[in-house]
């Protein structure tokens, strides 16, 4: 008689195990600070990965959209929708660009630009238009935007990717001037202002302006991916502004609906025209629920100066840090701006998760060994404060393991 099959016989779950999670389940949080159902208080320094702006159940947030659940969550693109109007006219306003599709996330955010990049070479008479995108991108985990990614582990298992898409290191304007001299397919350059899950690898500013030289002079696209470090989080209401330039395509999601799933594609003049009737559509995108969480993140965190707590609370937050760790071998980098923080190790750093998570602070580590903190914009300089207080004596402790 043949064994049972232990795979068989395992108890199989009920949600699919694609994610590694920690034995964790939160139940409540408020501002800075959520209980698991044991009862236990974590400081989120990672407020669902640069999704909750406004912290947890912010006394302005919170009735607003049990307000506008009891009015209207969802109707269809088949009809206007004033509040896309209104997000859409504060969204060109803080910009500086002139309209707005709005979806459900930041892969369909993304995705939308692909396709406005490619209608746009199409529209130029170019058959085969290609991308320009970087090593250690992160745009999502469709098959265009996982192409798009420059991590071979995220894409592997999933091959073929999807063509037309052309790979550049970060910061080296040489390589995507050599790309322009040799080929004439294409039609647009894609990065993250910061690069988010590649380790926090921010795009310098004589680079960005490089690029929107070079885009300008071959009538490319820049296309600029601020779905995780848009919405204030660097202390500007979108990382580029830095670089005082303009995107002609920015992607935009996580903080702009402070946890309400949101996506938004804001485009300049020179893509303004290039979808019409048919070319793109979305069921969810842009229901009254998630314009209404938009709306009302951008005027409490305009109300409330979040950009300016952002610059302060996180350059607080970078000194601790760099005082904490300073001559700290193995502590390669503390890299990122306003409360974006990258802290490189050199070596893998995953246990650290839940290191932190046990001392009760909630961080992630992304690229093997990048310890990332993105907190609520709304952190105040005590609770930055503990964030190093638990932080270095975790890191400098893992270190000295060996």
């Amino acid at each position: 008689m043949n064994a049972p099959d232990p795979v068989a016989t395992r108890p199989m779950p009920h949600v699919l195990p694609t994610y590694g999670r920690l034995p964790i389940a939160l139940e409540r949080g408020r501002g800075c600070w959520v209980w698991d159902t044991a009862g236990r208080r974590y400081l989120d320094a990672l407020a669902g990965i640069a999704v909750n702006t406004l912290g947890h159940a912010h006394p302005k947030l919170v009735p607003a959209l049990q307000e506008q659940v009891a009015t209207l969550i969802h109707t269809s693109n088949y009809y206007e929708i004033p509040l896309q109007e209104q997000l859409a006219a504060r969204l060109c306003e803080l910009s500086g660009l002139v309209g707005a599709f709005f979806c459900n996330s930041g892969l369909e955010a993304n995705e939308a630009a692909l396709k406005i990049a490619r209608k746009h070479g199409h529209d130029r008479g170019i058959e085969r238009p290609e991308v320009i995108v970087y090593e250690k991108a992160f745009h999502g985990r469709s098959l265009a935007t996982l192409s798009a990614t420059g991590n071979p582990k995220v894409q592997k298992g999933f091959e073929p990717l999807v063509e037309g898409f052309v790979r550049v290191p970060l910061n080296d304007l040489a390589a995507v001037e050599s790309v322009a001299a040799s080929n004439p397919n294409v039609v647009a350059v894609f990065l993250e202002t910061i690069q988010g899950e590649g380790g926090i690898h921010p795009a310098r500013r004589d680079y960005l302006q490089g690029l929107r030289r070079l885009c300008d002079e071959r009538g490319w696209l820049l296309m600029l991916d601020e779905v995780q470090c848009g919405i204030g989080r660097t202390g500007r209401w979108f990382a580029h502004q830095w670089a005082d330039i303009h995107p002609d395509v920015m992607p935009l999601a996580k903080g702009l609906g402070s946890g309400v799933p949101i996506g938004a594609v804001v485009v300049g003049p020179r893509a303004v025209g290039v979808l019409g009737p048919g070319n793109h559509g979305t069921t969810f995108g842009g229901n009254p629920l998630a314009m209404r969480a938009g709306v009302e993140t951008l005027r409490v965190m305009e109300e409330d100066d979040l950009l300016a707590n952002a610059a302060d609370v996180g350059a607080l937050l970078m000194s601790r840090l760099e005082e904490g760790l300073a001559g700290c071998a193995g502590v390669a980098e503390i890299r990122g701006q306003g409360l974006m923080i990258g802290i490189e190790l050199d070596r893998p750093c995953g246990v650290l998760v839940q290191r932190a998570a046990d001392a009760g602070l909630l961080i992630s580590v992304t690229a093997d060994r990048v310890i990332r903190l993105v907190p609520p914009l709304v952190m105040t300089a005590d609770e930055a404060a503990q964030v190093a207080e638990i932080l270095v004596p975790l890191v400098r402790a893992f270190l000295a393991e060996g």
